[in-house]
């Protein structure tokens, strides 16, 4: 079987199968003219009230933003978005200024795609550093080109340096005390593209990082770390993308020595595993997994498919995860679990890349409302913009609402909905 590929790749964007060695038939809707064409996702409108932003300075080119995170960078200083860039190969970090509109810093430059950003005190010395995943092209790439740049914080701004390089495309990176000796150690998602790997990098001090090994294997998304059996210590989970499509973790016997274990697999090469979040979903004391699922950029004129949408994965206790299908949303490329209707319980927030985008009913971004008990309904939020790759939740205006922001990565037709950084501003239910 050839592996996943597309022409275009990013590290949130997920590959399927060039030749599909299994698949459920196209999702069809006949017309009156008696053609079919691929059934979209359509949702009704959002109970909830969100008001749209978007920065008004013209686009140049088709925005290519890989990760959105909401975050505070310093502890005196303002709520914004970090934002990781493949269009202008930077980090950035946008805040409004006085006059409301936004304001970027660019805070690393000629950074070629980079895919993920972490915030984190790497060095224990009390202020926030970032974590850099660097694909090194953003196309489909087996070459050793993939890094780890640390932006550590300093007086003036950010200092710079390479901890992790002579990988292939690295995807996401997440920190973690895995041998216990009160240090932060560092999980790595090496995507690559015909050869991939999980490493944990083990902090030597002086911020010098040794690597081992836990899975090889193709497209490696994103390494959400947790304490999965509530052992005390944290271990590693991964979603497993390009060739198979797997959910892997890694239980850490608390001094960094870690049991692979297959959580998970389907025979459905073109599910398009999109990433992997941990987050108690139910609320009972155990971390699950939440798996959007939609990506089919293979195709030249990709379209939303009956299995696309997004996965939980029940924490059941000894490294047990029951598989329980909470949406169907064409498309689904990212996830992001918040409470957006303050009732207490955990809702989720989907991101679509490939739903019939000539439909202008269609929807781009929804949220699914949870009743409490774990059952779902789902809202339609908007439709515009189209081509959204990765989706993040958080207050940004102090109001007490979680607010959310996506970022587009426009690689395919149509492009007349286009948008680079998108805020959708959380009013609450209308009255």
């Amino acid at each position: 079987m050839i592996s996943k590929s597309t022409a275009l790749l990013v590290a949130l964007v997920v590959m399927t199968p060039l030749l599909i060695f299994w698949a459920m038939p196209n999702a069809k809707i006949a017309e009156t003219d008696g053609t079919v064409k691929p059934a979209g996702s359509a949702f009704p409108a959002s109970t909830l009230r969100f008001e749209k932003e978007a920065p008004t300075s013209p686009l140049t080119g088709h925005p290519r933003i890989c990760h959105v995170q909401v975050t505070q960078l310093r502890e005196d200083g303002p709520v914004g978005i970090l934002i990781c860039d493949a269009s202008k190969n930077a980090v950035i970090f946008q805040t409004d200024n006085s006059s409301g509109q936004p304001s970027e810093e660019i805070l690393l430059s000629d950074v070629v795609a980079p895919a993920h950003a972490t915030v984190v005190d790497i060095d224990n010395d009390g202020d926030r550093d970032i974590l850099v995943s660097v694909l090194g092209n953003i196309e489909p790439d087996d070459g050793v080109i993939g890094s780890v740049v640390l932006l550590k914080c300093v007086d003036n701004g950010y200092q710079a340096q390479t901890i992790l390089d002579d990988v292939r495309r690295v995807a996401d990176v997440q920190p973690g005390d895995f041998d216990n000796d009160g240090d932060l150690d560092l999980a790595v998602a090496v995507f690559g593209y015909n050869r991939g790997q999980v490493l944990w990098l083990e902090n030597l001090g002086d911020l010098v990082f040794r690597d081992h090994e836990l899975l090889s294997a193709p497209g490696i998304i994103h390494v959400p770390v947790a304490d999965f059996d509530n052992d005390g210590d944290l271990d590693i989970s991964a979603i497993v993308t390009q060739d198979e499509e797997e959910l892997w973790g890694f239980e850490n016997d608390g001094h960094g020595a870690f049991q692979p274990r297959r959580l998970w697999f389907t025979h459905n090469f073109d599910l398009g595993s999109a990433g992997l979040l941990a987050e108690d979903l139910d609320r009972d004391g155990d971390m699950d997994l939440i798996l959007p699922a939609g990506d089919n950029l293979e195709d030249f004129d990709p379209f939303p498919q009956p299995y696309h949408g997004c996965l939980w994965f029940e924490n059941q206790g000894g490294w047990k995860f029951a598989e329980k299908r909470i949406a169907t949303f064409g498309g689904t490329y990212a996830a992001a679990a918040a409470d957006l209707d303050n009732d207490k319980d955990v809702d989720i927030v989907l991101a679509s890349m490939a739903n019939v985008w000539d439909e202008p009913s269609q929807a781009s971004i929804i949220w699914l409302e949870n009743n409490g008990e774990q059952n779902f309904t789902a809202w339609q939020i908007d439709s515009s913009p189209t081509h959204l790759v990765t989706v993040a939740t958080g207050d940004l205006n102090a109001d007490g609402a979680v607010d959310i922001v996506a970022g587009g990565l426009h690689i395919r037709p149509p492009y007349n909905k286009l948008g680079r950084v998108t805020i959708w501003k959380n009013k609450g239910t209308a009255p």
